[in-house]
């Protein structure tokens, strides 16, 4: 798909805030996103981790192993789905995204999810889930990610279901089983 080439070539040039710069000087990749460009589903992480930046794939480390066999007890294959982030760099020591960050990557999140038209984006955790709320209109059902997760809300595109971040089961291993669960809501959407 032409367009989610050209969005890579923009965030390739990309210089608006300095997780570019810090991209460079590491030898970092940015991490732009991979799956099936036609995908139903989408999943938006919030910002790749070290070894996420090393290869330039999302999900690549613990939590998307965790995130492949949450997929796989559904029925799932990742090559079926669309897997991005928030911020397409990674933020210093995995710490939390900065206002001016999300601003600065957030208009490349939201040409990927036009182009690929989606019929579910499942957020996962706090950053991506409250960006996407305020997107596309639900900005008063924001609520801690404990409260929400798991259920489906309507947008004028697409069905919004957010979900634990994977990595909440690579900390706690009493969480795959919740993270289990929740993914079940998924079955709903596959074709």
């Amino acid at each position: 798909m032409d367009e989610l080439k050209k969005i890579k070539e923009e965030v390739l040039a990309c210089r608006k805030c300095p997780l570019s710069r810090y991209r460079k000087e590491n030898g970092y990749c940015p991490v732009i996103g991979e799956g099936s460009h036609s995908a139903d589903i989408i999943f938006i992480g919030e910002a790749p981790g070290l070894n996420e930046a090393k290869t330039g794939r999302p999900f690549c480390g613990a939590a998307g192993r965790v995130l492949d066999e949450l997929l796989a007890s559904i029925g799932i294959e990742r090559s079926d789905i669309y897997i991005t982030n928030l911020l397409k760099d990674r933020p210093p020591e995995n710490r939390n995204p900065k206002p001016e960050e999300i601003e600065a990557c957030t208009p490349y999140l939201d040409k990927q999810i036009k182009a690929i038209k989606p019929k579910v984006v499942c957020t996962l955790g706090n950053f991506s889930t409250s960006y996407i709320f305020e997107k596309y209109g639900l900005k008063d059902e924001i609520r801690g990610i404990s409260k929400i997760k798991g259920r489906m809300f309507k947008t004028d595109s697409f069905v919004l279901i957010p979900l634990y971040h994977p990595a909440v089961a690579v900390y706690n291993a009493n969480m795959k089983e919740a993270l289990k669960r929740d993914f079940k809501i998924l079955k709903k959407f596959l074709s």
